[in-house]
């Protein structure tokens, strides 16, 4: 059965959020046990798990926006989300969030990390929701 470019946008994203969550916490557990970095007020368990799925569901919406308009152009799509990672990037390597100098730094890595394992993620929503295998096996 054909689902509606809608549809497939949106589930591919949220298939991908769910993924990326997993993978996110695991980032998450395995940087603040290697680097010793403490705070977690702002990036934690609760905060990822929300966050990342409502952004992926979000991002499948506008991936299904950017079919509308350019067709099935998907590499626009791809570049358009590799210099918004890129640009975030840099943001996030330019931000200051704590005086100390240790603090911040870890919390530059840990931010930069998760939005690295975002950004690449998705970049592949557009081949992703064309797979014959993700359309048969999992939408």
């Amino acid at each position: 059965m054909e689902q509606s470019p809608f549809f497939k946008a949106m589930m591919t994203g949220l298939f991908v959020g769910i993924i990326d969550t997993i993978i996110c916490l695991t980032y998450n557990i395995a940087y603040r046990d290697i680097s010793g970095y403490e705070p977690s007020a702002l990036i934690n368990v609760s905060s990822l798990i929300f966050a990342v799925n409502l952004l992926l569901l979000l991002i499948g919406l506008v991936y299904f926006v950017f079919i509308k308009f350019f067709g099935k152009k998907d590499f626009i799509f791809t570049i358009f989300i590799v210099l918004l990672t890129l640009f975030l990037f840099r943001q996030v390597e330019m931000g200051h969030r704590f005086s100390d100098v240790a603090v911040n730094l870890g919390f530059r890595g840990l931010l930069g990390g998760i939005l690295l394992i975002l950004g690449v993620s998705a970049a592949a929503i557009p081949f992703l929701s064309r797979s014959s295998f993700l359309e048969k096996y999992v939408l």
